[in-house]
């Protein structure tokens, strides 16, 4: 979950890649697939970060109740967009890809390289882990619900549409619930517990300009996610990536890129409990909100999605998990457990390069 009143992001400095945006326009009136791929794909960064700046600027004028429940409501709405627009082409494989690959993502290479950042210039950082604990917790009942349909389907292959789709809607269910009860707890009735100190905590931008810059850079966002999934099939054809790697690496690294160099940031800073916050509360969020919530918007939309994981995707959760279960125990980081979340990165990263279709 979302920090109660997390400070605000560090100035960007990757607004200039707006110019991307316009490029990928032009792209796609000349027809230049894999340029619209790329240009989109990019357009997106920085525009998922002044959806972020914008977020938190409003979150500190609403205070530490309502700023922390905007934060945990939009802090993955790129992801969102793009998963939306995804299931509406039918790209269900790439749509469930990209929703395990953000969780990875947070988990281990951007917890993975604040804490080395963090750990080279400190020799031992601190966080709370309590708030660890909870965010742990949350992670296995999502890896529960992400393993109960894939265990249906293996032990009954014959399993009709219709059964999926109940036990599919029953785990989405239950996972938003306990995402909510686990954000009533953390942000309401126990925030005392989880308020992370601020120290420089100040809006600096008018509720008015904020919103303009919100709602302007959603749709934007839409825009080039438009582009990018449009132009997706027949660019990772010609470039010849394997879909899987794209909805497991490429996509949630283009979505979470501004929130990634946040995290790193503040564990720079000796700021570790934020960076939790922002990678492990992401993964969390993404796990029990955003990934059940597609269930139920696909339905709405026409295009039906289950919530069954092939077993790659499923064991990749439960390893990263678990391994940031354990690192995370002791409420102190360091640079070697830095390390090793990359490095087990690096080999999901690279296991997902060959798998060449998915289900």
């Amino acid at each position: 979950m979302a920090s109660a009143q997390r400070v605000r992001l560090p100035p960007p400095s990757i607004d200039w890649l707006l110019v991307f945006l316009p490029v990928s326009i032009v792209a796609d009136l000349s027809g230049q697939t894999v340029v619209v791929f790329v240009t989109s794909a990019v357009a997106i960064v920085p525009l998922a970060g002044l959806i972020g700046r914008s977020t938190e600027q409003l979150a500190v004028r609403l205070g530490p109740r309502l700023g922390g429940l905007l934060n945990a409501t939009l802090g993955n709405i790129t992801e969102l967009i793009v998963a939306v627009l995804l299931i509406n082409a039918g790209s269900f494989a790439i749509v469930k890809a990209s929703l395990i690959g953000s969780i990875l993502g947070n988990l281990l290479l951007v917890l993975g390289v604040s804490f080395v950042v963090g750990g080279l210039r400190h020799k031992e950082q601190q966080f709370s882990s309590r708030a660890a604990g909870v965010h742990s917790a949350s992670m296995l009942l999502a890896v529960a619900g992400l393993l109960v349909p894939a265990l249906l389907i293996l032990s009954t292959p014959d399993v009709g549409f219709f059964e999926k789709e109940v036990v599919s809607g029953v785990v989405a269910i239950v996972l938003i619930a306990l995402y909510l009860a686990a954000l009533a707890f953390t942000q309401i009735t126990h925030a005392h517990l989880f308020h992370t100190p601020d120290r420089e905590e100040k809006a600096t931008w008018s509720t008015r300009r904020a919103l303009i810059v919100l709602v302007g850079s959603a749709a934007l966002v839409g825009l080039e996610s438009e582009l990018l999934v449009s132009s997706l099939a027949p660019a990772i054809d010609i470039l010849r990536i394997p879909p899987v790697f794209v909805g497991l690496i490429l996509i949630p690294i283009i979505g979470n890129a501004a929130e990634h160099s946040s995290a790193v940031f503040f564990a720079a800073k000796d700021r570790v409990d934020v960076t939790l916050e922002i990678a492990v509360g992401s993964s969390t969020q993404i796990a029990m909100f955003v990934a059940p919530i597609l269930v139920f918007i696909s339905l709405a939309i026409g295009h039906p999605m289950d919530f069954v994981f092939n077993p790659f995707e499923v064991a990749m959760v439960t390893l990263a998990t678990l391994i940031v279960a354990v690192i995370s125990l002791d409420g102190k980081s360091n640079w070697l457990e830095g390390v090793q979340l990359v490095g087990a990165y690096v080999v999901m990263a690279a296991a997902a390069f060959f798998i060449k279709s998915a289900t």
